[in-house]
């Protein structure tokens, strides 16, 4: 499949159809810390069978520098983060709070791949009172972010 053809299609608001036809896996390496991974769902991609098609786009997409971060949350599975329209040295990242009070307690990352310019994370479960946030982050730096959700 080509990514002209996905973004095509995200580009038409097909997002859960787009969801639906992305690899169950991004081509970059993951990166996480904190307590990622401490609850059901975190490690594993939006596209696993479970969660794929139960996304939505939650708040406003973000831009810095012509690049775009989109929040995506299921109520189901939890949240991912997206980047798009991005450059090389790039990445996604969602930070999620064990509460709902916004601090860091986890996160995962992932990067642009060489070839492509987007990138999305895996889940993050802020589910049962925990809030998460995407953040685009280039070269060491956040350029942007979303609010907590």
């Amino acid at each position: 499949m080509s990514r002209r053809f996905l973004r095509t299609m995200l580009a038409a608001g097909g997002a859960a159809a787009v969801m639906a036809l992305l690899p169950t896996s991004a081509q970059a390496a993951s990166h996480s810390g904190g307590n990622y991974g401490a609850y059901g769902n975190e490690g594993q991609y939006p596209t696993t069978t479970y969660c794929s098609g139960t996304f939505r786009q939650v708040g406003p997409t973000k831009y810095a520098e012509g690049m775009a971060l989109k929040y995506f949350y299921s109520d189901k599975c939890g949240s991912f983060a997206r980047i798009e329209n991005s450059r090389a040295g790039c990445a996604a990242v969602l930070q999620r709070s064990n509460d709902g009070v916004g601090r860091v307690d986890g996160w995962v990352s992932e990067t642009v791949d060489p070839g492509i310019n987007y990138a999305y994370t895996m889940m993050g479960n802020n589910l049962h009172g925990r809030v998460s946030k995407a953040v685009l982050s280039c070269d060491g730096h956040d350029l942007t972010e979303t609010g907590w959700y």
